[in-house]
C-alpha cells in the first residue's frame, strides 16, 4: 500500500494510503478514460460494502463510506448485485473507486476474498487514512462533485501534479446530463423463472439481482427486457405487468424510455424502483432534479402518507422528483421523513405505483419488502 490522494473538482486533496488497484499518477491520467474517476457520494450504511460497489446504480460515481471500519468480512461472489447477466468486457465492481477511512486487511472466514484482492481483480482503486467525517460534511455542505484517486512519486501532492489532475477533473462531465443505462443491464431479452405463475415484464436499466430474486420469492415469471426494448416488442411478450428497474445516471435525459412508458399508460399495470420510479414521473408529465448530495445508505426514514406510518429503508439517488409538478391523478404516496422529498407516487385511477427507495434492500433494512407484495396484489387485480 502506498501513498494516494484524492482530489476534488474545487481543488481540495485528500493524502491517504492505496489499496485495490494501484491508481494512475497525475501525468497517466491524459491517456485513460475514466479510471479511478467518478462523483463523490456518502453512503451512510455500517455494513454491506460487497453489495455497494456491486450495484449498477454507483456506476460513475466513488462511494465514500461513513462507517470507519471497512472490509472486516472480506467479499464473496454470491453477494454481488450487478444483474443476471452482464454485459461484455463489464466489471463485477460497478463504482469506479471507493474511500474509507480506515480499512482493515486481517484474517477473515474461510472461503471469503479480501476486499483488497476483490477490486485488485476488478481494476478498481481504493484510498483509506483519510478524514471521511471532514469529507462527508464537505459534501453534504457543498454538494457531490467530481473526483479522482491518484498516486504521486513524492509524499505531497506538486504544483504540478495538482494541476494536471485539475484540468483532467475539469473536463469530465457531471453527473446532471448523462445517460448511463447503455453502460449497464441485460443486451438481449431472457426469462427467469419460466414457471412462475404470473408474468412480468422488467426493463433493466441496471438491475440489482435482489429486486428479481424479491419477485422470484413470489412466484413470478420475470422476462427482463433490455433498456432499449419497444413497444411492439413489449405487446406481443405475453406479460401481463410492466416493471422499471433501478439504474445510474440522469432519468431526465432518457427520452426513449420515457416515451416508451407514455406508450404502455393505460394498457397493462406499470411499476418503478429508483430510476424506474423516475422515469414514471417524468413520463406522466411530472419532473425531476439533480440534488445537492442525494441518499444513499440504509437508514433512511420514509413516510406512508396514506397510513402515517414510518420505516427505514435502504437508498441510493441523486435525483429525485419534483412534488410541485405533479399531476392532479397522481398522489404523492411516501415522503422522506428527513427532507420532505419524494419518495414514492401512485396514479389514482390505474395500476401505477413506484417507491424512490430499494424495497429489496441488500444492503439494508427489509421495512419496505412489502411493496412486491402490493405490487403483485394490485397486478393481478388489474
Amino acid at each position: 500500500m502506498n501513498t494516494a490522494y484524492l482530489v476534488l473538482a474545487d481543488g481540495t486533496v485528500y493524502q491517504g494510503t492505496s489499496f485495490g488497484t494501484p491508481p494512475l499518477r497525475p501525468n497517466e491520467l491524459a491517456a485513460a478514460l475514466i479510471s479511478g474517476c467518478g462523483e463523490v457520494v456518502f453512503n451512510t450504511s455500517m455494513t454491506g460494502y460487497h453489495e455497494i460497489l456491486t450495484d449498477p446504480s454507483y456506476t460513475g460515481q466513488i462511494v465514500l463510506m461513513t462507517y470507519p471500519h471497512i472490509g472486516n468480512y472480506g467479499t464473496e461472489k454470491t453477494w454481488s448485485e450487478g444483474g443476471p447477466q452482464q454485459r461484455k468486457g463489464s466489471k463485477e465492481i460497478k463504482a469506479s473507486g471507493l474511500v474509507v477511512r480506515d480499512y482493515y486487511d486481517g484474517p477473515l472466514p474461510p472461503g471469503r476474498e479480501s476486499l483488497d484482492s476483490f477490486m485488485k481483480r476488478e481494476g478498481i482503486s481504493g484510498i483509506s487514512d483519510i478524514d471521511t467525517r471532514r469529507l462527508t460534511l464537505s459534501l453534504r455542505d457543498q454538494g457531490s462533485q467530481n473526483g479522482v484517486i491518484v498516486a504521486s512519486d513524492q509524499d505531497k501532492m506538486t504544483e504540478e501534479g495538482l494541476a494536471l489532475v485539475l484540468s483532467w477533473l475539469k473536463a469530465r462531465p457531471s453527473m446532471e446530463g448523462q445517460n448511463l443505462i447503455t453502460d449497464v443491464g441485460t443486451q438481449r431479452t431472457m426469462t427467469i423463472n419460466e414457471k412462475g405463475s404470473f408474468k412480468m415484464g422488467l426493463v433493466d436499466y441496471g438491475i440489482k439481482n435482489s429486486i428479481i430474486d424479491e419477485l422470484v420469492k413470489r412466484d413470478v415469471q420475470v422476462t427482463l427486457f433490455p433498456s432499449d426494448i419497444t413497444y411492439q416488442e413489449i405487446s406481443t411478450a405475453g406479460i401481463q405487468a410492466l416493471f422499471l428497474s433501478n439504474g445510474p445516471g440522469d432519468p431526465a435525459v432518457l427520452t426513449p424510455q420515457i416515451e416508451l412508458i407514455k406508450q404502455c399508460i393505460g394498457k397493462m399495470p406499470i411499476y418503478g424502483i429508483c430510476l424506474g420510479h423516475q422515469l414514471i414521473a417524468n413520463a406522466i408529465g411530472a419532473k425531476t432534479y439533480k440534488m445537492t448530495f442525494g441518499h444513499h445508505g440504509g437508514n433512511h426514514p420514509v413516510r406512508d402518507e396514506e397510513t402515517g406510518k414510518v420505516f427505514v429503508t435502504s437508498q441510493n439517488h441523486g435525483f429525485a422528483v419534483e412534488a410541485e409538478c405533479l399531476p392532479e391523478e397522481i398522489s404523492c404516496w411516501f415522503i422522506n421523513a428527513n427532507d420532505g422529498s419524494v419518495e414514492g407516487l401512485k396514479h389514482n385511477t390505474l395500476p401505477i405505483m413506484s417507491v424512490q427507495f430499494h424495497p429489496e434492500a441488500s444492503p439494508g433494512p427489509h421495512d419496505g419488502s412489502w411493496f412486491f407484495d402490493a405490487v403483485l396484489t394490485q397486478a393481478q387485480q388489474s
